[in-house]
């Protein structure tokens, strides 16, 4: 089994019905670390060194944040500038996370079929990962689709915690390492799991 580590970054945690029914389902979840950056570093001073050994101690990893203006919150570039450092990110000699498991969990108030070509935002939310997946290449992690929590506003409690069953079933089932291959074919995890519940249903 992998173990899993969580980059958790809302700046305004307390607030988000959507995110809490997400985490509430990983509580007491063996293998899975929840590590709450800005609960961690209220003052931006990240501790690289312990951000480094948390990375090394875990095989998948996960930037759990809500999608603000398009992007993650300023924690999380925040903590790629000091983390993945030239050198043991990337680089020359840079292999520390190399063959590492990687992507995203993102909320976002606008609706699934708002992020399309089509839509509102005019652009998809895997195309708006864009940077990550790109950092993720340089590290020479294995960039996996992304989870994601839509139409936030319009969500009801059952729907929220049918999220939360979702997500902690995504990660579980990547922690028993599935072929890649399927997994990487769906646009998001979200879909891949479900197709998986509906083909395992009797």
């Amino acid at each position: 089994m992998k173990n899993i580590l969580i980059l958790f970054a809302h700046p305004r945690y307390e607030k988000s019905r959507t995110n809490k029914a997400l985490l509430a389902g990983l509580q007491g979840q063996d293998g899975i670390t929840v590590h709450d950056l800005y609960e961690l570093y209220p003052d931006f001073n990240v501790d690289t060194a312990r951000e480094q050994e948390l990375l090394l101690a875990h095989q998948i990893i996960v930037w759990h944040y809500p999608l603000f203006l398009y992007g993650a919150p300023a924690m999380v570039k925040q903590w790629m500038d000091l983390v993945l450092e030239h050198g043991w990110a990337h680089g020359a000699g840079g292999n520390h996370l190399e063959d590492k498991q990687v992507f995203a969990t993102i909320t976002s108030g606008g609706s699934r079929e708002s992020y399309s070509h089509s839509g509102f935002n005019r652009h998809t939310m895997p195309e708006l990962l864009y940077p990550l997946k790109q950092a993720a290449h340089l590290c020479r992690m294995t960039w996996l689709p992304p989870f994601a929590v839509q139409g936030t506003y319009r969500l009801t409690d059952d729907m929220l915690a049918d999220c939360g069953n979702q997500y902690r079933q995504v990660l579980l089932r990547l922690a028993q390492s599935p072929p890649l291959k399927s997994v990487r074919g769906y646009d998001f995890l979200n879909d891949w799991i479900a197709d998986l519940n509906r083909k395992e249903q009797p």
